[in-house]
């Protein structure tokens, strides 16, 4: 979470910003001369920002107020950005003082995901021509159209031949993909009639994969015409 779009809030960041920062400017690598610059534009935002608010209060409606406001605003966020962006990305500054000063603190060493012990429940959506639409969902929650939880994506596979494969690595890599809803157009050379199979396992945030799921087949030939969610080229 960063500087808030609304006023009030900013308000509030802006004015503990400037208190930390004149407290310690040290600490976050700046100046006494650049915290009192933005202590005094500080000010001048939630001065011209009470003024507004006391002004809408009473019944009153200034174009000019707004546009102080607005304008004191922006010169104030001009300061603060490039403050608030060296200090988050400053190995100095330590965590607990990044967040003294109101700036978030980057995950840097994400929580590693579990590897999927559950293979895709995957379907034919429809087939038009020599491109299939494949649907690959959560096994326990066959009607969502989203990838279950812990997910990265999905690694999908084909075979074209009148039998599956037992061997996996007689299948072709399609590609990856973080979407549910995917389509395989085969080259014009694979023949109107072919029966072809499919395949796919989920994987993890560190490309840890699960098992993969029983091959299902199509026919390819004409179909119903509808825009395929993605395309992935054979």
């Amino acid at each position: 979470m960063g500087l808030s779009t609304k006023d009030a809030v900013l308000a509030a960041q802006a004015q503990n910003f400037s208190t930390v920062l004149a407290a310690t400017p040290l600490v976050y690598g700046q100046t006494a001369p650049i915290a009192t610059a933005v202590t005094a534009a500080v000010t001048a935002f939630v001065t011209s920002l009470n003024d507004l608010t006391e002004a809408r209060a009473n019944g009153v409606r200034s174009q000019q107020m707004t546009a102080a406001k607005d304008a004191a605003r922006l010169a104030m966020l001009n300061l603060i950005r490039p403050i608030y962006t060296a200090v988050q990305a400053m190995a100095t500054v330590s965590d607990e003082a990044k967040i003294a000063l109101g700036v978030h603190v980057k995950d840097t060493h994400p929580s590693a995901q579990p590897i999927p012990d559950f293979a895709p429940l995957m379907s034919v959506v429809k087939v038009d021509g020599n491109t299939v639409t494949l649907r690959m969902a959560d096994p326990s929650e066959p009607t969502s159209k989203r990838r279950p939880p812990f997910t990265a994506g999905m690694a999908l596979f084909s075979y074209t031949g009148a039998v599956a494969p037992t061997d996996p690595a007689a299948f072709k890599f399609e590609g990856n993909t973080g979407k549910t809803e995917v389509s395989v157009t085969f080259p014009a050379s694979v023949e109107t009639g072919s029966t072809v199979y499919f395949t796919s396992f989920f994987f993890n945030n560190r490309k840890q994969s699960g098992p993969a799921c029983s091959p299902i087949s199509a026919t390819l030939g004409a179909g119903s015409v509808m825009p395929p969610a993605m395309k992935i080229a054979a």
